[in-house]
């Protein structure tokens, strides 16, 4: 395979290992992150330490960016009031790809005024967790050109197991968030399912054994009980370490309300999970694991 000069950009629990795993394939790797610590991380595994985001993006054949919010993706690449943005310095050669989960909108902003320059650009939001962006097992959900999909392609195999064309540019993101939407539907749900099963005399693990045998077997049963002691290799058994915060599973989920608005489409049971993650947040439990909301059902 072909040995590249990737520029990676937002070293966070997610990023930090997506680049570590393509410095372990091979490519030539310089990375930046705010945080100094993990870039020296990253540069004891092999990478180059980046000076700065614009060192990342000068030469590279692809650049990777993993990155909080859309205002922060939009000001790396088209430039707020202190900079001018990465678009004055990248090259029509290097194909940019925008891994962070953010709104649709702020995607499509982004890609077209590259695209206007004539450099490509796909938005690649990940599912998978950080035990997938270690084991190089993620699911990548692409929105964007065709042509610019296939060369993305190539560097997103390294990271994940799963790739997805979802669309044009913005639709990785809508699918992303249509997915997240369903999961913490499913994981309430099964939270307050097992709950009354045990407020009834059950036990948690032979009623999970049944559901998941039966027409209620969902995802969250299968891989991610959220009662403690049922699943062993569950953040549940583990005092609900994270795995994907609720803080994370709260913004994703107003992502969703965000497009549910802008769309006119009906979210009643998204709405109803958006809520009971954001008091969850004011409860404290932010950085517990999103199957933490069990414990909203518990006694």
């Amino acid at each position: 395979m072909t040995k590249l000069n990737i520029g990676f950009i937002g070293l966070g629990n997610m990023g930090g290992p997506m680049a570590a795993n393509l410095v372990k394939a091979g490519h030539t790797v310089t990375v930046f992150d705010l945080n100094q610590s993990v870039v020296s991380e990253l540069a004891s595994q092999g990478a180059k330490a980046g000076v700065d985001a614009a060192q990342c993006a000068t030469n590279a054949d692809v650049l990777i960016s993993m990155l909080p919010a859309g205002k922060h993706v939009k000001s790396l690449y088209l430039g707020n009031n202190d900079n001018n943005g990465l678009i004055e310095v990248l090259s029509k050669n290097t194909l940019v790809i925008d891994c962070s989960t953010i709104d649709a909108e702020s995607a499509r902003v982004v890609g077209n005024a590259l695209d206007e320059q004539g450099i490509r650009f796909v938005d690649a939001p990940v599912s998978g967790g950080v035990a997938g962006a270690t084991a190089g097992t993620l699911t990548f959900i692409v929105g964007g050109e065709q042509t610019a999909f296939e060369k993305a392609n190539t560097v997103l195999a390294d990271m994940g197991k799963n790739i997805f064309h979802a669309g044009d540019i913005g639709a990785g993101q809508v699918a992303k968030i249509c997915n997240n939407m369903l999961l913490s539907i499913l994981m309430a749900g099964t939270s307050e399912a097992i709950q009354m099963g045990i407020n009834n005399g059950l036990d948690p693990k032979v009623l999970s054994d049944i559901m998941t045998a039966s027409s209620g077997r969902n995802w969250t049963l299968e891989l991610y009980n959220p009662c403690p002691d049922v699943m062993e290799t569950a953040p549940a058994s583990n005092n609900y370490k994270p795995g994907f915060m609720v803080d994370l599973m709260a913004k994703d989920l107003g992502l969703a309300m965000e497009a549910a608005q802008q769309s006119n489409s009906l979210t009643p049971m998204g709405s109803m999970a958006k809520n009971l993650y954001t008091m969850m947040q004011h409860q404290g439990a932010g950085s517990d694991d999103f199957s933490a909301i069990f414990k909203l059902f518990s006694k």
